[in-house]
């Protein structure tokens, strides 16, 4: 599965962006889906997450309440809805997915099968 996000850019605190990542030559139907993100210098770090299962919705405390993680499996297409971006936002935005997952390994980046290759979010104060 290939995948490609796209959608990052320049934004100033406070406002909002909406990322895209779609699957080439298949739909997202089965696959547990993501977002993670990367700051320079840091870790990857999981921002939200769709269970193929039941289509639950799990997000890190930091974007709680402001980011919103949805599919479109007949488009295959994967978003993240991001508003009141802060600066602590800035990173690059890596979508992924699996088919198998368990529920523990939802934050874990290496339980996931496929990655996109990012896309920059940055955000000025």
């Amino acid at each position: 599965v290939q995948l490609q996000a796209s959608g990052g850019g320049l934004v100033q605190a406070g406002g909002s962006l909406r990322l895209s990542c779609t699957a080439s030559g298949r739909t997202f139907s089965g696959y547990t889906l993501a977002w993670f993100r990367q700051a320079t210098g840091k870790e990857r770090e999981f921002v939200a997450a769709l269970k193929s299962t039941n289509s639950n919705a799990f997000y890190a405390d930091s974007v709680k309440g402001r980011f919103t993680i949805s599919r479109d499996n007949a488009q295959g297409t994967l978003y993240l809805q991001m508003n009141s971006l802060q600066p602590e936002d800035t990173a690059v935005y890596y979508c992924t997915a699996s088919r198998t997952i368990i529920h523990s390994n939802l934050r874990v980046p290496s339980a996931y099968a496929y990655w996109g290759q990012g896309t920059l979010v940055t955000v000025s104060s």
